[in-house]
């Protein structure tokens, strides 16, 4: 909490950073790489030492830390949310999650035919064989033999980076395929040949792990496997759900906040509109659009309403002009436009987006709702790219990090619920806004019950917090 930009958090920089004394660090001790000796093989005065000088250090520095917490106004967030959720992270892991390993190896299946048949695409297309996960035979098939636009060579060869390849769409069919077969390449590689190869043998479950420190924002992360980043916008992401089911006498339950960030942002911001908007349960994506493209509200056409959407969720992540252009397929100029327009129909977003920034300046810092911190050294940078990558991280964080809190809130009061009413359902999944629960198929009235209303009430916001509830066998199902 106190520095959440640290890749780990060893107990020699504790030492020289709150004691003000330098420690040797485990790996002077123990070695590392391949020289790496086991702490068991070190002699046992050594081994004591370095126990009681990590001990030593803990308990000195506790004091310390409490008071800068103290002093940050970041006590409860460390004693209302971060370590209540340690226990319920902890019940999460030894829970696991149930893999039916026979859709998986089917699903397996399938994603390799599917990578077969647009490998034969692309090379019909490209007029050769080559190896399509080599960026420089790639480049040189796109750039040289097909003459595509905007290939910017290095010394390595020409950037075949996804932003590259998004710019290219319209320019030739090959580039769409190339991005789909990349797309489902990895979901084989990162989840079918992932899950089938942690998958216990003795259960069918797999145990990931779920990570407090790792993100910036607060948000909690999942690695081994990482159930964060399945890509549901694909249709076969989506389906990869389906390979997670619920035990024998249980079934899911699935709920997720709708729009947590924009409602957020709403209460934060203090804007009546979009206040009064979520208050009256108004379609929010339609309403921006009606504003934006100054259009009434009934004669929105679909397209208006998903551009609205990639401004609204553009906003909160402090997209400029440039990206909204790409993202939307527009011109610069309108980009701008829309923008401009979006910023006059909420004025009070504007003003808290600038005050937001201006005060990242001068604390070099930005907050959420419940305290939790960001550095953001980037934001008095005299590189324009920095210092604009500053600016959007001081616009996004206090938002998406108030809603990781949110979430964390809502997962200690659903786990403390089913504990004290002595319900055999668990909570097994966290995924952003998303809390999946294996439930006894007799508990899942009293389970819905309870995970409505503790994700609806987990924070008191300017406007209500909508939650959706869905149930089913599988992952898919219930979502």
């Amino acid at each position: 909490i106190l520095d959440p930009m640290r890749d780990s958090y060893n107990y020699d920089d504790i030492s020289a950073e709150f004691l003000n004394e330098i420690c040797p660090s485990e790996e002077e001790i123990l070695g590392k790489g391949k020289s790496k000796i086991s702490l068991f093989a070190l002699d046992g005065e050594k081994r004591a030492e370095f126990g009681a000088r990590q001990a030593s250090v803990s308990y000195r520095a506790k004091s310390i830390m409490e008071e800068r917490l103290k002093e940050n106004g970041q006590t409860s967030l460390y004693y209302d949310i971060e370590m209540p959720l340690i226990f319920v992270l902890a019940d999460m892991e030894s829970y696991g999650i149930k893999v039916d390993k026979k859709t998986l190896e089917k699903y397996k299946a399938d994603l390799e035919e599917s990578i077969e048949k647009t490998t034969k695409e692309i090379y019909d297309l490209a007029g050769e064989e080559f190896n399509i996960n080599s960026p420089k035979q790639l480049g040189v098939i796109l750039f040289e033999k097909l003459g595509l636009p905007g290939g910017k060579k290095t010394k390595t060869g020409y950037s075949t980076a996804a932003e590259v390849l998004e710019s290219l769409r319209n320019d030739s069919p090959i580039v769409d395929k190339i991005l789909y077969y990349r797309q489902i390449s990895k979901l084989k590689s990162t989840y079918a040949d992932g899950l089938l190869a942690v998958i216990n043998e003795a259960d069918s479950r797999i145990y990931s792990t779920f990570n407090q420190t790792i993100t910036a924002t607060g948000r909690i992360s999942s690695t081994e496997p990482n159930l964060q980043n399945i890509p549901v916008r694909l249709e076969l992401g989506r389906e990869f759900r389906k390979v997670f089911i619920a035990d024998e006498g249980f079934t899911f339950v699935d709920a997720d906040y709708s729009q947590i960030e924009l409602r957020v942002l709403a209460h934060m911001a203090d804007d009546e509109t979009l206040i009064n908007a979520f208050k009256e349960g108004q379609d929010i994506h339609r309403l921006t659009a009606s504003q934006v493209f100054n259009v009434a509200f009934e004669d929105v056409t679909s397209k208006q309403r998903s551009d609205a959407k990639t401004v609204n969720f553009g906003i909160i992540y402090g997209m400029g002009a440039f990206s909204l252009a790409k993202d939307l397929g527009i011109s610069k100029k309108m980009a701008e436009d829309y923008i401009r327009g979006y910023f006059a129909k909420y004025p009070n977003i504007k003003k808290y987006m600038d005050k937001t920034v201006e005060d990242a300046a001068v604390n070099g810092y930005v907050t959420t709702i419940y305290g939790r911190r960001r550095p953001v050294p980037e934001i008095n940078s005299g590189n324009f790219n920095r210092r604009a990558f500053g600016e959007r991280v001081a616009m996004n964080m206090p938002i998406q990090g108030s809603a990781a809190d949110i979430i964390k809130i809502a997962m200690i009061n659903v786990h403390k619920r089913l504990k004290e009413e002595g319900l055999k359902s668990r909570l097994i999944l966290q995924v952003h806004d998303e809390l999946l629960i294996e439930t006894a198929e007799n508990e899942t009235e009293t389970v819905r019950e309870i995970l409505k209303n503790e994700m609806e009430h987990a924070a008191e916001l300017r406007v209500p917090l909508d939650v959706d509830v869905h149930s089913g066998k599988s992952w898919y199902e219930a979502k």
